[in-house]
């Protein structure tokens, strides 16, 4: 998921020189609760890819690789 192995992922890959290209839909996540509220995963999404876009990663949509 998203909000785990895949930002674990691109963080350490990072940290060892390699240059990173994420196809943003070609991974997801789910719904995550935080103190009584539930996040929607679109939220959750979005969040990380903002997040890992141009301080990790070129993030991508799948439709701008072909």
């Amino acid at each position: 998921m998203t909000h785990m192995c895949i930002d674990t992922t691109i963080r350490a890959a990072k940290d060892y020189g390699y240059k990173i290209t994420l196809i943003s839909d070609g991974c997801a996540t789910k719904d995550l609760k935080w103190n009584g509220v539930t996040l929607p995963a679109s939220l959750i999404q979005s969040t990380y890819m903002a997040s890992l876009n141009q301080k990790f990663a070129n993030i991508k949509l799948g439709s701008e690789m072909f």
